[in-house]
């Protein structure tokens, strides 16, 4: 059996007529409870794709890419209120400039929640456009590099991203049988640090040496990889989105 976890509706349309897969349209962050409700106690393994699907980036009415005008929405799944537009909209600067630093590591993230702020109190930032034009003359270095780090900022923000991958991980030890493997493919650093850091100690908090005593860690999961594996330079030559992608085991 595949249960198939997904929060987008859109995506319902990709399923395969076979009646082993149990489609789930929901966020994986609720994997235990739905897991419950069809019966399953545990799992042989689990494989999770981070991040914005290839979908949600090429259909420009989603908000999601820069390449396109649409409206700032950025909602993987449609049935929340949330949108960037709201963000950018109701955020303080220092929730903004906390965010854009955080979940962009935009180098400017201070003048930028600054400017947004300034911006917002004459003009409606609602669609893409209005929004890269409010900021073009605060852009540091390449503008493309640049909007993608601040939607990436925002689409994390939106669909509370770093908040799901950290209620799915805690999970993983009650759902994987002994002898699972839970495979976890990440796009970007933020990312990355969150599950190396949890399959390494089971925890998000970096731990502390402490040099006169020993204190014996309980490790519920174990890294498989030591490195994450990446794409070859040929995956990456057929499908470029896949240059970004890491991967890690345990």
């Amino acid at each position: 059996k595949l249960v198939a976890f997904d929060q987008d509706a859109d995506a319902r349309r990709n399923l395969p007529e076979d009646e082993r897969v149990i489609f789930v349209p929901q966020n994986f962050r609720h994997l235990h409870r739905f897991l419950r409700l069809h019966g399953i106690a545990e799992v042989d393994g689990l494989l999770a794709d981070l991040g914005v699907s290839s979908h949600q980036f090429d259909e420009g009415s989603r908000g999601f890419s820069t390449r396109f005008d649409a409206a700032l929405d950025m909602r993987m799944d449609q049935r929340q209120d949330k949108t960037a537009a709201d963000v950018v909209k109701t955020y303080s600067e220092r929730e903004l400039h906390i965010l854009f630093e955080q979940w962009g590591e935009v180098t400017n993230s201070k003048t930028l929640a600054k400017t947004i702020v300034e911006k917002r109190a004459v003009m409606p930032l609602q669609t893409i456009e209005d929004f890269k034009g409010a900021l073009s003359g605060i852009v540091k270095g390449n503008p493309a590099k640049y909007f993608a780090q601040v939607f990436q900022a925002l689409r994390i923000e939106v669909n509370d991203e770093m908040g799901a991958l950290k209620e799915l991980l805690t999970q993983l030890p009650q759902v994987l049988k002994a002898g699972g493997r839970a495979a976890i493919i990440t796009f970007h650093s933020i990312e990355d640090r969150l599950v190396k850091q949890f399959f390494k100690a089971n925890t998000f908090e970096e731990e502390e040496d402490h040099p006169f005593q020993t204190i014996e860690k309980v490790r519920l999961l174990k890294p498989v990889n030591k490195k994450p594996l990446e794409a070859s330079q040929e995956e990456v030559k057929r499908n470029p989105r896949s240059r970004s992608a890491k991967l890690r085991v345990a």
